[in-house]
């Protein structure tokens, strides 16, 4: 117990063995899905990228002049099937807000396959080398390639390097350059829900050059939009609303085990609609008042930043696997913190476990009922809050801590 409570086992030589063999195996995981494909399919009868299945049919609808049947299910399921060439191919709702529809028409502009190619290998690109600038070190290349939840996003075709880099890279140039850092703050209205802590971010560390430029991004996205598409995608995506917090949210059509949310580990748990949305609402107030605490102070940048990361995850009833890519910026800033003022009991440990985490969190879940995502969010906000504590000047604060 010593020895993992020190961290001592983590050696420099150990982790980069360790990164090696899983970037070693997902590589073979995607050269085996792509090698064994059938066209648009897996070797199983499963698109290519299961969920970008949804992306490249809503493009390839709005290219065609039908941009707001993309939110009617009927059409969409309609357009993958004549995509996928099968009847019964496994089906994947569109319900993200217009903006997103901007990208998914660029890439409905190619074949599906090179399509699905180049939206994970730019955007794991970007991704990567925004880890790179944050922290300088060449392992942290090779710790974001060979992340388990690295594969997950790949395999899924799924937007989490995008979701990353724009809460991550605002997160990174928050204080240095704050109207840039807005700007890239208010591009994540194309997936709201992980930037429910943003606002209170920005004015709690009264970061009014940022707010700015989230409302400036945020509402070029939206007119861009409107003037493309007109009102009616708008109006159709919030008439999907109401069905898709049913069906996808409440009744869990995805899997409870397979989402990271306070509100669905109390589903899991076989917890009532309205009992988990009251777990939900606890966690989302105790951390955006956890954000507000830590953004506060201009003092350790590094442990408020990775707290917003967390609490981005548990704010939101609705957070997937591949989304816990937000936690690997979070574990950095962890890194760049304990290297500067040393590392406490237990936190490279728990570090360790959060990386390597998403790799089995579904099956755990799925088997036992822990859910193993959502732990490790709240890993990530305990070594935060705990690191911030030690650092309160207070004895008091000391010795509640201590307590």
């Amino acid at each position: 117990m010593r020895v993992l409570a020190s961290g001592q086992w983590l050696s420099r030589e150990r982790v980069i063995r360790v990164a090696a063999i899983c970037g070693l195996i997902s590589l073979i995981c995607v050269l085996a899905l792509l090698t064994t494909a059938h066209g648009t399919l897996d070797y199983r009868g499963r698109p290519l990228g299961t969920d970008f299945s949804n992306v490249w049919a809503a493009g390839r609808m709005a290219l065609d002049g039908e941009a707001a049947k993309a939110w009617s299910w009927p059409d969409h399921f309609a357009v993958q099937r004549a995509l996928h060439r099968k009847p019964d191919v496994d089906l994947f709702g569109w319900h993200y807000p217009p903006p997103f529809l901007l990208i998914a028409t660029t890439l409905a502009s190619l074949p599906y396959v090179w399509a699905l190619i180049a939206w994970q290998v730019s955007t794991l690109a970007l991704f990567t080398a925004m880890m790179r600038r944050l922290v300088p070190l060449r392992e942290v290349v090779l710790l974001t390639l060979s992340a388990p939840v690295t594969l997950i996003c790949v395999t899924h075709g799924h937007n989490g390097f995008l979701t990353a880099l724009l809460l991550g890279g605002g997160l990174m140039l928050l204080d240095r350059r704050p109207l840039l850092s807005g700007l890239l703050f208010g591009c994540l209205v194309y997936k709201p829900q992980f930037a429910l802590v943003v606002p209170v971010l920005l004015l709690a560390g009264r970061q009014w050059r940022a707010v700015a430029g989230a409302a400036l991004s945020s509402t070029l996205l939206i007119g861009l939009t409107l003037a493309i598409w007109g009102w009616p995608v708008w109006q159709a995506f919030l008439d999907s609303l109401p069905l898709t917090t049913h069906v996808v949210i409440e009744q869990g059509s995805t899997g409870f085990h397979k989402i990271m949310s306070p509100f669905a580990a109390v589903r899991l748990w076989g917890g009532s609609i309205g009992s988990a949305y009251g777990v939900q609402l606890v966690f989302t107030l105790v951390a955006m008042s956890a954000v507000a605490w830590l953004a506060s102070s201009k003092e350790r940048p590094e442990l408020r930043n990775a707290m917003v990361c967390a609490a981005a995850m548990l704010s939101t009833p609705y957070v997937l696997d591949y989304d816990l890519l937000v936690l690997l910026p979070a574990l950095a800033w962890l890194y760049l913190d304990g290297r500067k003022r040393g590392f406490l009991p237990w936190d490279l440990t728990l570090m360790a476990f959060i990386w390597i985490a998403p790799l089995v969190a579904r099956t755990f879940a799925e088997w036992t009922l822990i859910p193993l995502g959502l732990i490790s969010v709240l890993a990530v906000a305990a070594i935060a809050i705990r690191r911030w504590i030690r650092a309160l000047p207070s004895r008091r604060s000391r010795e509640a801590f201590a307590l």
